[in-house]
């Protein structure tokens, strides 16, 4: 039964980058990142509303005014950050570099929150273990990002927007500003959990908290929106081609709701450290192979002796992080 449960968490990462690669083809069908992370938000929060409602969960969102302090409610807000971010950088790094940037953004966040006891995390020492590991993580990153190799296919959509003079290039910063944004990205996921946790001891109901959690993050992509839409910054979301999308186009939403899941009910019964070191390694795993094959209508990027050296850097220094 163990050996299922760690297969679990490690399922449970293969789904955070399967959720960043289908989420292409709602961009593809939306037309814009932002609407597309909209829709997608939207349908986690669906489905764990679902979810919580038929488990009888739900009714512990009725604790939501008693939380103190109130900004244990918004976890959610990083989840739209990662989200866009994966929709954006996935085709334009590919996923193996797109994912250990947020690996490695994961690692050092984590890092700090453990040292310092931020947000109510348990202070953790420095241990030599630990910064083997992040050392490992930091050349791993390095590796993988030198020994990009190019998509065999121009990344398709998401690389220009309409506007009302026609078709423009959206602002594409130097390659460092992709790299920032992919570290920013994965170092917003601890603090999420940080703040997550601190609302579970409160309410004491995962379902309800991934519920909350989730229909904050819609609320907030949702917010940015409709600023960028009166900025006219972002094209306005299409719905109609929606109803031509590929069914797995669908399963970004219900990736995120299995992945919200699957850690909550994990970490009590394996340990958080555990769990994060499993779902970290599927996490990779999968992205390394969504390039190799071109999976999922990603383009095909070689998996080259650098760059899985990079990988095994990556995984080894993120367990050490980890579990020691």
């Amino acid at each position: 039964m163990y050996l299922v449960l760690l297969a679990a968490a490690m399922g449970a990462g293969c789904l955070l980058s399967v959720q960043a690669s289908v989420n292409q083809q709602l961009n593809k069908a939306v037309g814009t990142p932002y609407g597309a992370s909209t829709v997608q938000l939207t349908a986690a929060a669906a489905a764990l509303a679902i979810l919580a409602v038929a488990t009888g969960a739900i009714g512990a969102v009725a604790a939501v005014p008693r939380v103190e302090p109130a900004w244990l409610l918004l976890g959610g807000v990083a989840s739209p950050l990662y989200i866009t971010a994966g929709i954006v950088l996935f085709p334009r790094l590919g996923a193996l570099t797109a994912v250990g940037l947020f690996v490695t953004g994961q690692v050092f966040a984590s890092l700090v929150l453990d040292t310092f006891g931020l947000l109510a995390v348990p202070t953790q020492p420095l241990s030599v273990g630990i910064i083997l590991g992040a050392a490992a993580v930091l050349v791993g990153i390095t590796v993988v990002v030198r020994g990009q190799q190019p998509a065999r296919r121009p990344p398709g959509p998401g690389t220009s927007v309409r506007t009302s003079t026609g078709t423009a290039p959206m602002i594409v910063p130097a390659q460092s500003g992709w790299i920032v944004l992919g570290l920013l990205a994965g170092a917003v996921l601890p603090v999420q959990g940080a703040v997550n946790a601190g609302l579970q001891d409160q309410i004491d109901a995962p379902l309800a908290v991934g519920t909350i959690s989730f229909s904050v993050a819609t609320a907030t992509i949702a917010v940015v929106l409709a600023v960028l839409l009166v900025l006219r910054r972002t094209p306005v979301p299409r719905l109609r081609p929606l109803a031509s999308m590929p069914w797995w186009g669908w399963l970004g939403g219900l990736c995120a709701a299995a992945y919200v899941t699957a850690t909550f009910l994990l970490i009590p019964t394996i340990g958080a450290a555990v769990t994060i070191a499993l779902t970290v390694t599927g996490q990779q795993a999968a992205s390394a192979l969504i390039d190799q094959f071109g999976w999922l209508g990603m383009p095909r990027r070689a998996l080259t002796m650098a760059r899985l050296i990079g990988l095994v850097l990556l995984i080894a220094g993120s367990v050490l992080v980890q579990v020691t």
